[in-house]
């Protein structure tokens, strides 16, 4: 326990430095930058075994196949309710403060933008299935792997003793992969440093970057105080009423986690720690928290729905385009299902986004304003991302074990 809080203390540090180091010296940093990659890339090698091992073992612990469908619904509903609640809370933070309107609206297309194409629900529902799954693991697609593992996992539990000699391959791979995770976390210090300062410093270092927010800062301000409400209150709440557990404990629990997300700004590349994390800190059972992680991990996107929300209103408010209560029932549908279901897409939050704007009618060239920042708002929504994940795990755990273990 007291190497876990020296290296917690030690990741601390190494985000402070990055920040100093990275406003100070600006784009000399970014000779740093190999070490950050080295560090995302050893946790990213453990992201496909990892998936597909945990899926497989926690879709086998849960036995009856009737109790898979059961605990996914609870799964499922936990996701939908929580990413819905962000983005009502997104829609009211951004319409309270009006962070657009005394904001000039930018002319140019970003670059890259004009070449994505417009993705509709066949493509979403398309990008859940993969032809060919070696491609999927090489290129990082999710989405495709945890379909086959769900499957494959549900299929061994039908198939007696020969089954459980797959499982129980599956059981030890997955555990192999846990303890390399140990090995990469003694990395993390350094590579977070790395990592932050790098990232701020190609971003032209701390006056460039104090430039760029006081263009759209009331926009900043407006996406991180809407994300601290749905990180520090709601979700905590959720965790409190379905547990009844503390969520400053929780917190402490999860913060290498937490600060990993911070740095990496990814997710699946977090994976590794968000399951250790809950299983040994925060005692989550191993069977919830392999099954509920990996599929947050790709698919429940609360503080993503939340700034794709905020971002298509803010656009609007600069251009002076009026959004009804029609509109904006939209924005809400489209960005709760965009993350839920766009995950398989590569570069899903630009995709996503997109999707977002085309559906009320917004040009796309307002993603311009918003990528000078974004890289740094990107940090913050996926550590919401992570903690809803995390909680989650927690609240799942709880509810299966009143509601399916209890029949």
């Amino acid at each position: 326990m007291k190497n876990k809080n020296w290296l917690l203390y030690f990741i601390l540090v190494g985000i402070f430095l990055g920040g100093i180091c990275g406003w100070w010296f600006g784009a000399r940093m970014t000779a740093v930058d190999w070490i950050g990659e080295i560090f995302l890339n050893a946790l990213k090698m453990l992201v496909i075994p990892l998936i597909v091992s945990s899926l497989i073992v926690g879709i086998a612990g849960l036995g009856d196949i009737t109790k898979v469908g059961k605990t996914g619904g609870i799964t499922l509903f936990y996701f939908m309710t929580t990413t819905a609640f962000s983005v009502v809370i997104g829609l009211a933070m951004v319409n309270f403060m009006q962070p657009g309107k005394s904001v000039e609206m930018v002319s140019e297309m970003p670059e890259g933008v004009a070449a994505k194409k417009a993705v509709g629900i066949t493509d979403i529902l398309q990008s859940f299935i993969s032809p060919n799954l070696i491609k999927s693991m090489v290129e990082m697609d999710i989405l495709p792997l945890i379909i086959f593992a769900l499957v494959f996992g549900g299929v061994l539990t039908t198939l007696g003793e020969k089954g459980k000699i797959v499982i129980n391959f599956f059981d030890a791979v997955n555990q192999a992969i846990m303890k390399m995770v140990h090995l990469v976390l003694y990395l993390a210090p350094l590579g977070i440093f790395a990592l932050i300062a790098s990232k701020l410093g190609a971003a032209g270092g701390g006056d460039a970057f104090w430039m760029e927010l006081l263009k759209i800062g009331k926009y900043a301000f407006t996406v991180i105080a809407a994300l601290l409400l749905h990180a520090l209150v709601v979700l905590p709440l959720v965790l409190w009423f379905f547990t009844r557990r503390n969520p400053i404990t929780f917190f402490k629990g999860a913060s290498a986690a937490l600060m990993t997300a911070f740095s990496t700004a990814s997710s699946s590349a977090t994976l590794p720690v968000t399951i250790e994390c809950a299983e040994e800190n925060n005692q989550v059972s191993r069977r919830a928290s392999l099954f509920v992680l990996p599929i947050g991990a790709t698919v429940n996107m609360d503080g993503t729905a939340m700034y794709e929300a905020i971002a298509a209103i803010f656009i609007a408010q600069m251009i002076g385009m009026p959004l009804g209560f029609t509109e904006q029932v939209i924005i809400f549908v489209t960005a709760t299902l965009a993350a839920i279901g766009a995950a398989g897409i590569p570069e899903a939050g630009l995709v996503t986004l997109i999707m977002v704007l085309q559906s009320v009618g917004l040009p796309l060239e307002g993603i311009g304003m918003l990528l000078s920042i974004d890289w740094f708002l990107d940090r913050c929504r996926t550590t919401v991302n992570v903690w809803g994940d995390s909680i989650g795990a927690a609240v799942v755990d709880q509810l299966e074990e009143q509601y399916v273990e209890g029949g």
